[in-house]
């Protein structure tokens, strides 16, 4: 196949190409491509190059057109055979006229048919000699090839899309898979065999694994599978070898830095626990103790204050674990020392609910607790913000609003983040500036747990504490699965519910009908049930309403206005409603995991018995949904086992696990909303991945010196990291919590 000319006014160079755009690089089929770019996340030639194929098609063995006969219908087959004709048949539409050609071999004849592709007519004339790959039909006793690729037989070096082992893309509209392979195998000419090296061989860079260019060769255009293998090999290494230098990195300039030491005594910290455990009891109403794992981390979080390094630590437990009591030591004992404490929620009815949780532990131990939301009207914000500028706020709650540039704070010593994964790294960061000349210490908060084995590679770059054990005296959330036929019995129980003063969240998929019959949605959901369940209030949330709407309907139903609220996934996260005791998930099959059990711990907050209902077609009856969990009958579907799992336990930490098996990392428990960037080549769930993330963490902590830059010698390195394909996991904030 005859390569393209080079455009004159495109750069020869294949380093100054690969940072060209796409429009501007002179490729064949350039504005197709920059036009695909713009949906499928490219721009420059270097991000054409990482566009790496989805799966590949083994198309290397060639058949004999006479075997064919014996063929599985709808196996993908190959052969070298001659053009004896071709015809084109009108249809109604443009997309409906076929073009036919029929090709034979010394075995045998059949036919190969093209759909709406005018343009084959041309490319094909009878005697030609060309190798085809496409997927085989039977009409009878006649065989077809369906839509099949084909290549001129030439130089078998040339071929592209036949013959070999055949990279397939993720696509779009106006891109077809012969050019985007034309294209690809252009710019690896162009500019890939020119990609520097920015790791050498040997223990201090690669170790054993391929060049770059070898492995961009061999991750397009593999000669073998072994060999794609291990190009795919260096390119997880070098996607996980950046992760860990951002943690690292991270952790060692952190470590440069100075914060107050806040130093709590024995007589201090027992007097903190015991307020702390009396004003729980005086709000629960029965007796408290604190867990061993409360203990254990207030332990950790006590020595990590008493260090002039900042603290950054995770505090990561289930729901209703008990984080906020820990939060609320820690706070207190800033304020102890003299020095301001600040909690930094998502939402501001989140906010508000902290602000009074808070209040009832803290102000017993005489510690004032303020409120800086953007909801506060303009008097109030300028009293907060006069207290916190005065040192008078030893604690101050809130959202956004207190990352602004008018919120001063006379003596910042720690900051709290709920929901960590919810602010970006450049959010935190604006609050921990606040500090003046020192950081603070940070203390970040997490109900999302995320398995064993990822939490090594997620959380390097912190210290972790974990709750696993809830306080004793709550009650386990009961969770059943129910087909809609019963949704009868359901509704009735929700009615028995109500008449005892307790409310009902009713979560659905989506927020208008969709063409899915089996898809419930919020609008029309909370319509139908205000008159099925008459006269209970019934309200609405979505995502669409602003959050001051939202805030107010969660309020109504918090304050007993509301009995039942229909709501999106908007629920998933910051609820806090203590007399909602009941939760029911329509078409609970179209959730992930992570979201059926973050949906299920909104209710379960008081100390009354809860329960969760999860409603799906997923299986034919309620009584087979009984029998899968159980265990009477093996699950049939992916969407049947996670209904089952979070059926069967109310652990966290053992869905995160039982969903580490069913999926990739990328949509595991908890990973999405963690903060990890979606690898684009590693993944953690291979074993050898995980032993390749263990060596790119050694290999990060030989390649930086103390202060977390590159090493002198490394340069290449440092430019891939902040201009090439591994910047957005080395630099994206979601490859590390800080």
């Amino acid at each position: 196949m005859a390569r393209a000319a080079i455009p004159a006014t495109a750069p020869a160079d294949p380093v100054e190409l690969l940072d060209t755009e796409l429009g501007k690089s002179g490729l064949t089929a350039a504005p197709v491509l920059k036009r695909a770019g713009r949906r499928l996340g490219w721009s420059t030639v270097r991000d054409l190059l990482f566009h790496l194929p989805r799966r590949y098609d083994d198309l290397r063995e060639m058949r004999q057109l006479g075997d064919l006969v014996w063929a599985e219908e709808g196996s993908v087959v190959s052969a070298r055979v001659r053009v004896v004709d071709v015809r084109v048949e009108p249809g109604f539409r443009r997309r409906t006229q076929r073009t036919i050609a029929r090709i034979e071999d010394d075995t045998g004849t059949i036919e190969a048919t093209w759909f709406g592709r005018r343009y084959i007519e041309k490319r094909l004339t009878a005697g030609d000699l060309v190798i085809v790959s496409g997927k085989l039909k039977r009409f009878g006793r006649k065989l077809t090839l369906d839509n099949p690729e084909f290549q001129h037989d030439t130089d078998e070096a040339d071929l592209l899309h036949v013959g070999r082992i055949v990279p397939v893309y993720r696509l779009t509209a106006g891109l077809t898979a012969s050019r985007l392979r034309l294209a690809m195998r252009e710019a690896l000419d162009r500019a890939g065999q020119g990609y520097p090296e920015y790791l050498p061989p040997g223990p201090a860079g690669r170790g054993g694994l391929p060049g770059i260019t070898t492995a961009l060769e061999h991750a397009h255009y593999p000669s073998s599978f072994e060999g794609r293998d291990a190009a795919l090999e260096r390119l997880a290494f070098d996607e996980l070898l950046a992760l860990q230098l951002g943690m690292v990195a991270r952790r060692r300039q952190r470590g440069r830095d100075r914060a107050r030491p806040i130093a709590v005594d024995e007589d201090t910290d027992a007097t903190l626990r015991e307020g702390l455990r009396e004003a729980l009891e005086g709000r629960v109403g029965r007796p408290v103790t604190l867990t061993p794992d409360q203990a254990t981390a207030i332990a950790d979080i006590r020595a990590d204050l008493d260090r002039d390094r900042p603290m950054l630590r995770l505090l990561q437990g289930d729901v209703g674990s008990g984080k906020t009591a820990v939060a609320a030591w820690a706070l207190a004992a800033a304020a102890r020392a003299g020095l301001q404490g600040a909690l930094l929620a998502p939402t501001d009815l989140l906010a508000r609910q902290h602000r009074d949780t808070l209040r009832a532990l803290l102000e017993p131990l005489g510690i004032p607790v303020e409120l800086l939301a953007g909801s506060l009207g303009a008097g109030d914000r300028r009293r907060v913000l006069d207290l916190v500028g005065s040192g008078m706020a030893p604690v101050v709650v809130g959202t956004h609003a207190l990352i602004q540039e008018s919120v001063a704070f006379a003596a910042l010593g720690l900051a709290v983040v709920d929901e960590q994964h919810r602010f970006g790294v450049e959010q935190r960061g604006q609050l921990e500036a606040k500090a003046g000349g020192h950081s603070p210490h940070v203390l970040l908060m997490t109900a999302t747990p995320i398995p064993r084995t990822l939490g090594q590679v997620l959380y390097a770059d912190l210290d972790l504490s974990t709750l696993r054990t809830p306080p004793a005296g709550r009650l386990e959330i009961r969770t059943a699965i129910r087909h809609p036929d019963d949704l009868d019995r359901l509704w009735a129980f929700v009615r028995s519910e109500a008449a005892e003063g307790r409310a009902t969240f009713v979560v659905v998929p989506a927020i208008e009908e969709s063409d899915d019959a089996d898809v419930v949605a919020a609008e029309s959901e909370a319509r139908r049930l205000a008159e099925l369940l008459a006269p209970l209030r019934v309200g609405l949330v979505h995502g669409r309403l602003k959050a001051v709407e939202r805030d107010a309907e969660l309020g109504r139903l918090r304050d007993g206005e509301l009995d039942l609220l229909v709501g999106t996934t908007v629920l998933e996260v910051g609820v806090d409603v203590s007399r909602a005791s009941v939760m029911v998930i329509m078409s609970a099959d179209q959730f992930g995991l992570a979201q059926l059990h973050q949906l299920r711990g909104r209710v379960g907050r008081g100390d009354e018995q809860a329960y969760c209902a999860l409603v799906s077609t997923a299986a034919a009856s309620s009584l087979q949904w009984e029998a899968l969990v159980e265990g009477r009958s093996a699950p049939q579907a992916t969407e049947q086992a996670r209904l089952i799992a979070v059926a069967r336990t109310t652990d966290g930490f053992e869905l995160a696990e039982r969903d580490w098996e069913l999926r990739r990392e990328g949509d595991v428990l908890g990973l999405v909303q963690s903060g990890l960037p979606r690898l684009r080549v590693a993944s953690l769930q291979e074993p050898r991945h995980r032993e390749l993330a263990q060596e790119a963490r050694r290999r990060a902590e030989t390649l930086l010196d103390d202060r977390g830059a590159i090493r002198p010698g490394h340069e290449a390195l440092a430019r891939e990291l902040t201009s090439g394909w591994l910047e957005r996991v080395h630099a994206g904030e979601a490859a590390s919590a800080t």
